[in-house]
């Protein structure tokens, strides 16, 4: 292979990673599909080492060495990206794709339409509301938790659109859903306040994080693993600021949140 096949060989391989690193792969998962990539094309050396927020790649081919840093700035979950990227890479060493031709499939796959948000919005719903039916919540509650878990994958939404770090993005999307749903059930919608909060908040919940970590520390990868860790740990404590801040903001004004719904009974 000539030195440009090379280089352009080591950018899809570091797109290929990068598109599923940023949503929502393990790393060891990152790190075998561009291993596989690489050697595929006859590429006897090749040594990767990817992080939650990095992927580096290092290749030798006739006494030649050629090296790729990759940095991943953000990260969202698309599971079926991570799909797409994995089917690619299983047709591209099965088969003589050219690697140009990779690249293009490869950046068709990065720049995917999401699903339209009304759906996302429909199905965050869903989610959530079903969430609170499986902690005993009523049907109520099931339709207090559907609009606030609607509401704040909207909020979420345009959070994404402003430089806030995903600490302070889970703080806000915590005080929302609390602020929400104590509004929602003093109006009478929903019969459990703690059902509602928790029902909605399980969308903010770092399960993919958390099942990252494992899977990555089970396969020997103990510096993501822990990274992963970390995240989670700080998304939690993230949600439970929100969330206790918020409602001790509420009783210390209002007192009671019943005594509060019963007011607005009164006054309706």
């Amino acid at each position: 292979m000539e030195r440009n096949e090379i280089k352009n060989l080591l950018i899809l391989s570091i797109l290929a990673g990068k598109i599923m690193l940023k949503n929502g792969a393990e790393t060891y998962r990152v790190e075998d599909t561009i291993a596989r990539i690489c050697k595929s094309r006859n590429i006897d050396f090749v040594e990767t080492f990817v992080t939650p927020t990095g992927i580096f790649l290092s290749v030798e081919h006739e006494d030649d060495l050629f090296s790729y840093i990759k940095r991943i700035n953000s990260t969202s979950i698309d599971l079926h990206k991570i799909e797409m990227v994995n089917d690619f890479s299983r047709n591209f060493v099965s088969t003589d794709m050219t690697i140009s031709e990779g690249i293009k499939k490869l950046t068709m796959i990065d720049q995917g339409i999401p699903y339209k948000n009304k759906i996302r919005y429909l199905f965050a719903g869903v989610a959530g509301g079903f969430f609170t039916l499986m902690f005993d919540g009523s049907l109520l509650d099931f339709l207090a938790s559907f609009i606030t878990s609607s509401s704040l994958i909207f909020l979420l939404d345009q959070i994404k659109k402003l430089p806030i770090s995903f600490f302070l993005s889970n703080v806000i999307g915590g005080i929302f859903v609390t602020f929400f749903a104590v509004t929602l059930y003093t109006l009478g919608l929903g019969s459990n306040i703690n059902n509602i909060i928790i029902g909605s908040l399980m969308l903010l919940v770092p399960g993919v994080a958390i099942t990252n970590a494992i899977r990555d520390s089970i396969s020997g990868d103990f510096l993501a693993g822990i990274s992963r860790t970390v995240e989670a740990i700080i998304i939690a404590l993230a949600i439970a600021l929100g969330v206790g801040v918020t409602l001790r903001i509420i009783v210390n004004a209002f007192g009671n949140i019943d005594n509060i719904r019963s007011a607005v009974n009164v006054l309706f």
